[in-house]
C-alpha cells in the first residue's frame, strides 16, 4: 500500500492555521516528563523529537539545561512558535524538514515520540521505525508514546494496537517497555502505550 502524499507540509500548516490542532495538549505530558526526570542531570545526549509540532517536550528540555535538542517538523508554524515561546532555543536545532530524509552528521541517543507516528499514514509504519534506528547510536533509545486504540473518525490520527506495531520494531530494537502507560492525560488513559526501546 502506498502512503498518502496528501498528508504534506501544506496539509499540516493548513491544520496549523485553522486551528484543527486536537494532538495538542498545550504542555508535556505526565509520561515524558516522568522518563526526562529520572535521567539525571542534564548531560551531552543528543535529543531528536521527530514530527515534534510545538515542541513543548523540547521546551521543557530546554529550560531543564538540555543542550542538545532538536526538533523537526515538516510545517514551518509550529516551529516558529516554539522560537516565540523560547527566543533561545538554538535557531540551528530547528529543523523544517522530512523525518524520513534526515541524515544527520552525528547520530542521536533518544528519540522522542508525542503524537508523531500516529500522525503518519500507517504505510509509512515500517519505514518509520527502520528511520528511527538508522538515526540512533547503537544502544540508543526510541521512547514514547503510541495510541493503543482506534479511533472511530478517519484519520489522522491514526490508531493501532501493541500487537499490531511489535513486529515493525522488532528487528531492530530489543524491548525494555512496551506496556499500557499508568499516568496518561484524562482522555487519553488506558489508550497509550508507553515504549522504550534500545537499539540493537
Amino acid at each position: 500500500m502506498l502512503p498518502d502524499l496528501s498528508l504534506d507540509a501544506t496539509y499540516w500548516q493548513q491544520r496549523y492555521a485553522n486551528g484543527q490542532t486536537g494532538w495538542d495538549a498545550g504542555r508535556i505530558t505526565p509520561p515524558l516528563q516522568e522518563y526526562f526526570a529520572q535521567l539525571g542531570p542534564p548531560g551531552a545526549r543528543r535529543i531528536l523529537i521527530p514530527g515534534a509540532g510545538r515542541a513543548y517536550e523540547a521546551e521543557y528540555l530546554h529550560r531543564q539545561g538540555w543542550p542538545n535538542v532538536w526538533v523537526a517538523d515538516l510545517a514551518p508554524e509550529p516551529l516558529h512558535d516554539l522560537q516565540q515561546r523560547v527566543p533561545d532555543f538554538p535557531a540551528e536545532h530547528l529543523l523544517l524538514a522530512d523525518f524520513f530524509q534526515l541524515e544527520p552528521a552525528l547520530a542521536f541517543d533518544l528519540l522522542v515520540e508525542q503524537t508523531f507516528f500516529c500522525a503518519l499514514d500507517p504505510a509509512l509504519r515500517p519505514a518509520y521505525a527502520r528511520q528511527c534506528a538508522h538515526l540512533l547510536r547503537p544502544g540508543g533509545t526510541l521512547m514514547g508514546l503510541l495510541f493503543d486504540t482506534e479511533f472511530s473518525q478517519p484519520g489522522p490520527p491514526f490508531g493501532g494496537s501493541r500487537a499490531e506495531y511489535r513486529p515493525y520494531f522488532e528487528p531492530y530494537f530489543e524491548f525494555r517497555h512496551f506496556a499500557t502507560a499508568t499516568n496518561s492525560l484524562g482522555p487519553r488513559h488506558g489508550r497509550e502505550l508507553f515504549i522504550c526501546l534500545k537499539k540493537k
